[in-house]
């Protein structure tokens, strides 16, 4: 009999559900889940009474209630990198699209069915002007948010031989110390929009970000610069944006999120949501998702979790049982379990707390059982916010 229930919601790559084993049943009908792998639909925790983790097969994860989940002790993980490969190759084409008129183009080109010989030489060669563009080199590039994709994008400017700045309010120095030595950091955001030629937004969606490329923000950018956004829609105010267009302060936008207010206009450039739309990146987001879940499921081990903090410990092979508890980050929570193991004579054989500032977790590994009231008397304290057993004999 399965141990782990999981429901996949969106379809999910087989290269990553085929990482799942006999402990696991896979069902997209699952009922009652332990854990969920999902993609772009909402998420309805109160469905779910036995769940313990979400795993989002990609970065985003504005269609899962992370604080509702955070408050009921579920754990969210998301694949940071996972997509960045695709994500980084499509907003070069699209900027290469844009600076060499390459659909005007190719609209063209179509059009000349028909012609043959001197007369499709001659059509070509008396309008081809008419696309003249400019190239990315010697152009300034500006990042806005260097995550894993802001990053990777800041670095393929520097190999298209563009300066290029960059700028994130709240840096991860693992990820910037993958940063090109050629990217400069600027020490504000108004610094990146004033300088720069083009500027790529990455930076996730949140209610910091919603609305984040506003008026203002178009205003400070360097006049007749071209706006790119391969995050999220309403990073990007469109009302802003198309006044921007409207007045000339704003040359063009490039963006991944059609609505029907961008779509048709003659200075903004499309594409059908295609990010992370490709073979390798679902692959790559897949894989990662269930390692994750998988890890967290069956040792209570966390990376890149977007609610709990991350740790991992790897139980000995006298470690009877495992006992997690998930806390708000407050006084007295390491003292008060290991007192209630204490009395009712659970050995302790190492203990693991970690903190997000937020929520506190916590593994205990135990020589013996820890059985259920003892479970049910962590939990009846405040500060608790859920605890749960592995049992590895």
């Amino acid at each position: 009999m399965a141990r782990f229930r999981i429901k996949t919601m969106n379809a999910i790559a087989p290269e990553g559900l085929a990482l799942f084993n006999g402990n696991y049943s896979i069902d997209p009908e699952e009922e009652n889940p332990h854990g969920l792998v999902v993609r772009s639909s909402s998420v309805d925790l109160d469905r779910f009474p036995a769940l313990l983790a979400v795993a989002r097969a990609g970065a985003g994860v504005n269609n899962i209630p992370v604080d509702e989940a955070t408050d009921r002790g579920i754990c969210v993980f998301n694949t940071p990198g996972a997509n960045a490969n695709a994500v980084v190759e499509l907003v070069f084409t699209m900027l290469g699209i844009w600076l060499r008129n390459v659909f005007q183009g190719i609209t063209f080109c179509q059009g000349l069915t028909g012609l043959s010989g001197e007369a499709l030489n001659r059509e070509v060669e008396e309008r081809k002007k008419r696309f003249r563009g400019v190239e990315m080199a010697g152009k300034t590039l500006g990042v806005i948010g260097l995550g894993q994709i802001g990053v990777r994008v800041a670095n393929t400017g520097v190999h298209h031989r563009m300066r290029v700045l960059g700028f994130d309010p709240f840096p991860v120095m693992a990820n910037i110390h993958q940063l090109s030595p050629e990217v400069e950091l600027a020490r504000s955001r108004r610094e990146v929009l004033a300088r720069a030629d083009y500027v790529s937004v990455h930076v996730p969606l949140n209610k910091s970000t919603t609305g984040l490329v506003s008026t203002g923000f178009l205003e400070a950018m360097k006049e007749g610069a071209v706006l790119i956004n391969y995050s999220r829609g309403p990073v990007v105010d469109e009302e802003a944006v198309l006044s921007a267009l409207a007045d000339g302060r704003l040359q063009g936008h490039i963006t991944d999120f059609p609505s029907e207010r961008l779509i048709g206009h003659d200075r903004i450039l499309v594409s059908p949501h295609l990010g992370a739309s490709t073979t390798e990146s679902e692959e790559n987001c897949a894989v990662m998702a269930v390692r994750e879940l998988k890890n967290y499921l069956e040792y209570g081990n966390i990376t890149h979790s977007v609610n709990f903090p991350n740790v991992e410990n790897i139980p000995t092979v006298r470690v009877h049982t495992r006992l997690i508890m998930i806390n708000r980050d407050e006084p007295g929570m390491i003292g008060l379990v290991t007192n209630i193991l204490g009395r009712h004579r659970i050995n302790i054989m190492s203990y693991t707390n970690e903190s997000n500032g937020t929520i506190g977790y916590n593994i205990i590994d135990c020589e013996g059982p820890v059985p259920g009231e003892v479970c049910r008397e962590i939990e009846d304290n405040d500060g608790v916010i859920r605890t749960r057993v592995i049992a590895f004999k």
